[in-house]
């Protein structure tokens, strides 16, 4: 089985870009692009990464009226990403229209709560109760719309695991034990996330920012 570790490749900056992938390729099992990546450098930037014949996880993290969210689905549909995150809060409209919009090679995940949030922040946009009962309505809602999963932290992957036996749960904001934070606030290791129940985890900062991005992949996985 190849390695569940997706690495974060957070940087508008295509040649960086591809050298973190060429120095990690190898030791990673697919690669996260995000919204800076993808607004920087479009479809062309996302067939350059594919070269590295890896699965790509596009996280743009949809988020409009059902109808916009559909056409642009169906504009990705070319590039046939692995993995896809839309908003489970657009409802329930939004995420199965994104499903049905999707190719037949892509997994349509929700992103539940982020993981730079905590309760006071919930609490601060109107969402009562803890990020854990969020993301279970959000999980329930988008199992229920078809979805193929969510994205979740560490610390609620276990019960959304129970409820969702066979969902697939994308777990962002792992950190080695001993690791810097950053602006995560509900994170865990890489090993605790596996065994909580992740299909896949996203490791930024910690092989990013290495010294030797290989090896700081490496020893992640080790601890696998």
């Amino acid at each position: 089985m190849s390695s569940p570790i997706y690495v974060a490749i957070d940087t508008p900056d295509l040649a960086k870009a591809q050298e973190l992938a060429q120095r990690v390729h190898n030791h990673v099992g697919g690669l996260k692009l995000g919204l800076e990546f993808f607004c920087a450098n479009g479809h062309h930037g996302v067939r350059e990464m594919m070269k590295f014949d890896l699965p790509i996880f596009l996280d743009l993290k949809l988020h409009d009226i059902p109808n916009t969210v559909a056409k642009a689905v169906q504009s990705l549909n070319g590039l046939e990403p692995a993995v896809l995150t839309v908003h489970a809060a657009g409802g329930r409209a939004m995420l199965e229209d994104a499903k049905a919009a999707a190719g037949i090679h892509t997994k349509v995940v929700a992103v539940t709560v982020l993981t730079s949030l905590d309760n006071s922040d919930l609490t601060d946009i109107g969402v009562g109760g803890k990020a854990e009962d969020q993301v279970a309505r959000l999980a329930d809602l988008a199992r229920s719309a078809g979805l193929d999963g969510i994205v979740c932290s560490g610390e609620e992957v276990a019960m959304a695991k129970r409820a969702w036996p066979d969902g697939f749960f994308v777990v962002p904001g792992v950190r080695p034990a001993g690791g810097a934070m950053g602006d995560q606030k509900r994170a865990v290791t890489p090993r605790e996330a596996l065994d909580r129940g992740a299909s896949i985890l996203v490791v930024g900062r910690p092989i990013s920012l290495a010294d030797d991005p290989d090896l700081a992949a490496r020893e992640i996985e080790a601890t696998l």
